[in-house]
Formats: C-alpha cells, structure tokens, sequence
C-alpha cells in the first residue's frame, strides 16, 4: 500500500514540475483508525476506518501553492490547482528553499506492531477494562470515555531530492466520571492514557477517574487572594501550550507577536528551569525521525538555567533571519489537507532541583485540571482560568476539597517563580511535572 502512495507521490511530482513549479513537495499520510465510544455503561459505536491522500506545495517565484486530494486519479488537478494558487499569491523575496536531504537520526518506540494490528474487538476489551475500573470504586460512575488506536505511514518527497517514508502508532483512552453526594451534590473526574503502544489493561485509568469524582465531592468555598498553588501535570500543561508555546515560535517574533522577541540570553524563568523541545524523545507522542518538511528532527533548549536560549523554527521563518539560522525541525503537518506551520514536538520541563512540591507545601490549593486556558493571551503570557478538581493542601496533603476556584496570572511570572516537582507525565505532546508557583486565585 505505500509503495502505490509512494508512485502516486512521485507522479503528483514530476506533474507539478510539468505545470510550471520551479520547486514542489508531495507529503502523504496513510492511516487506520479504530475507535471505540462509550457513554455510560455501554459502548456507543465501535468503528474501524481507513483513509490516505496527498498534499502538494508548488513554489513559483518564492510564492507556494497548495493543493490536495484522496483521490489518486485526480493528481492532474491537484498539481495544476497548486500552481495556480502559487501564481496568484505573486513573488515572495524572503523564500529560501524546500530542505535538501541529510542524515535523519533514528528515534526509539514510535512503532507498535501490535498496535498496528488491533481491530476493534480488541479496542473493545480495553474499553471494558476502563468501565470496570471505573466502576471498582464505590460511589462514582462513569459518563463517557473512549479508546483509540492509530497505525500509519507518512511519506515525503520533494523536488531537491528528499524521499522519506515512517511508520508509527498511537494508543489514547480517556474516561469522565462523576460522583453524587447523599445532599444531590455531584461532582466529576477525568484521567486519561496516551503511549505509541497499548497496554493491556487501562483500569488504572477508570480507577483514577473515579476516585477523583468522590474525593471532589463536598467542596468549600475557596479563599480569594494571593497563594501558593500547585499545578498538576494536565494544568500545567494546558497553561504552557496556551500561554507560553506561541510565544517561542519564530514567525511570532518575527511579527512582534511575543514577549519573548529579542530575548535571546535573557533571564525569563527561575534558574532552576529547564525547557526542552525534545522531537527524539523514546516513545513520544510527537517523536519522528524529521518534520512535516523533511528536515531531521532534534532537540532544541529554549530555557536553561532560567536562559532564553533558542527559538522554534521551520524552513520559511528560518530563512527569514538576518543572520544563517538553520530550521530546528519544528514544521508541523495537520495533515495531508494542511500546510505545515510551526509547532512544539514534546515539550519537556525539568528541574536540575526537583523538590517534592507536595510534601513540602504547608498550606495553598493543588489544581489537578483547569478550564479555558484557550483563552489565554500567546502575546503577553495572561492567563484566566477557571480550576478544576481542587484539594486544600495543608502540612503536605491536599484532602479538602474545593468547589470553584478561579486562577489568573501571566505565564512568565509564574516561570519566575516556579518550583518543580519530580513527577513527570506524559500530557499529549508535553512531558510536564507537577509545579508550585504563588498566583492570584480568586474563590466563588
């Protein structure tokens, strides 16, 4: 099957070439997908499905063009669609070139075979442990929940030479429980599983969703003001992407569009800090061996030492420099269908001090999730939020729990301040640790 995608990609090639482009590039995806839905006790729809297709980017006089099809018999359309897409846009002086070819490294467990072959029976017995495990605990049930399995190929090939094919696979579950109190009060939780390759058993993620749901039962009122609060790995995650991530892409600088623009050796984080955009890291959800344009991946530090030390980069942001800066493997593919744009691998954060944030905190509010960081301002790093699933935490447990709490601050203050703990997890893309940081919270 991926030597027709393979043929199919070469023909769109030499036919964009035919219709005029003086550099064109063909990515291709092919993809199964088995996916079961649950609601409630039962399963909603289990379905297996399959897809492919081709995109292409003409470039003409630095202009691109982009087209794309599912329909390999259309390639003639989609190559002269691109072109003339290219000659509409006009010229463009600050493109350089499409990448040329180079050694790609080669990166460790982003291929399962087993996962590759799962049907969905087989996503159906995991399902099944997921409600099991949601069900062990007393007093909670579950809402809804699913589990995914993803096997496929990507494929790239470009005028300059390029011709780079992988392999990968993905495996998520995720379950949302809720829990009633005898007064008719309720309360829900959630917790989820992602790896390139499934586990046996997910019940352990059942169990933590429901657990989550009666321990949040019975919430106080939260105190407003100024405190020490502990972000969990989903929080601190979804702060980061929201907040922080645009704020490192090199197209935003170049725009004026980030706080982090000509910041390059300044002081932007607690000293303790170290953020890496890792697109090697084993067993990633975001590790290949190169980008949505064929450049090789790698690891790129943005934070060391509380440093501001490099930014992310594609081809075209790159080539926009004043100075030789080479891409840092950061172009990202929403699909075929889509142009690559810049984008995070897996986004690290470690602390060369990692403290047990928990144990240490005499008293403030641990936030295992939060709500609306899509909200948040990519130019100034401001954040409102509104905390979800939050304990008091008092002498080094957090056991009361809160029933709303509202969080606003500005992402690089809360870098400034920030204390990390050890217990990293693998959140989407982002490999985050719980963090303690003092913060305005406001109670409701």
């Amino acid at each position: 099957m991926i030597d027709d995608l393979f043929e199919g990609a070469r023909r769109l090639l030499s036919l964009a070439e035919k219709a005029g482009a003086e550099e064109a590039e063909v990515f291709g995806l092919m993809v199964k997908t088995v996916d079961v839905d649950l609601r409630r006790y039962r399963v909603e729809m289990a379905s297996e499905s399959r897809s492919r297709g081709l995109g292409l980017r003409a470039v003409l006089r630095g202009a691109v063009g982009f087209s794309a099809t599912s329909d390999l018999s259309k390639l003639n359309l989609v190559a002269e669609g691109a072109v003339r897409a290219a000659r509409a846009r006009g010229p463009d002086d600050k493109w350089r070139s499409l990448p040329f070819s180079g050694a790609l490294p080669r990166p460790r467990d982003v291929y399962d075979p087993a996962t590759a072959e799962m049907g969905p029976e087989d996503c159906l017995d995991l399902a099944a442990t997921l409600i099991e495990g949601a069900s062990a605990i007393s007093g909670a049930e579950p809402v809804s929940g699913g589990v995914t399995a993803v096997s496929g190929s990507e494929i790239l090939i470009n005028s300059n030479g390029l011709e780079l094919s992988e392999r990968g696979t993905v495996f998520t579950a995720f379950i949302e429980t809720v829990a009633r109190g005898a007064d008719g009060t309720a309360a829900t939780g959630y917790d989820f599983a992602n790896s390139r390759s499934a586990p046996r058993d997910v019940s352990e993620v059942g169990r933590s969703a429901s657990s989550l749901a009666v321990r949040s039962l019975g919430g106080s009122r939260g105190e407003g003001g100024t405190a020490q609060v502990l972000l969990g790995p989903m929080a601190f995650a979804d702060i980061l992407e929201n907040a922080f991530v645009p704020s490192t892409f090199g197209d935003q600088v170049q725009k004026g569009r980030s706080s982090l623009a000509g910041r390059i050796g300044e002081e932007v984080a607690e000293e303790c800090l170290k953020i890496v955009d890792d697109g090697l890291f084993p067993g990633g959800m975001a590790t290949s061996s190169f980008d949505g344009e064929g450049v090789p991946s790698q690891r790129t530090t943005l934070v060391e030492g509380g440093i501001l030390r490099s930014y992310l980069y594609d081809t075209y942001s790159a080539g926009k420099e004043p100075t030789e800066t080479k891409s840092t493997g950061n172009a990202d593919r929403p699909g075929y269908a889509g142009l690559p744009r810049i984008g995070t691998t897996n986004l690290t954060v470690s602390s060369v001090d990692p403290e047990d944030v928990l144990a240490e905190m005499d008293r403030g509010y641990l936030v295992t999730g939060v709500i609306g960081a899509h909200t948040a301002n990519p130019i100034s790093g401001d954040f409102s939020v509104e905390a979800r699933n939050v304990f008091v935490v008092e002498d080094g447990a957090a056991e009361k729990p809160i029933r709303s709490l509202m969080l606003a601050g500005n992402v690089f203050d809360l870098l400034s301040s920030i204390r990390v703990g050890p217990d990293a997890r693998m959140v989407g893309s982002f490999v985050v640790p719980t963090v303690k940081a003092e913060m305005k919270v406001v109670g409701s």
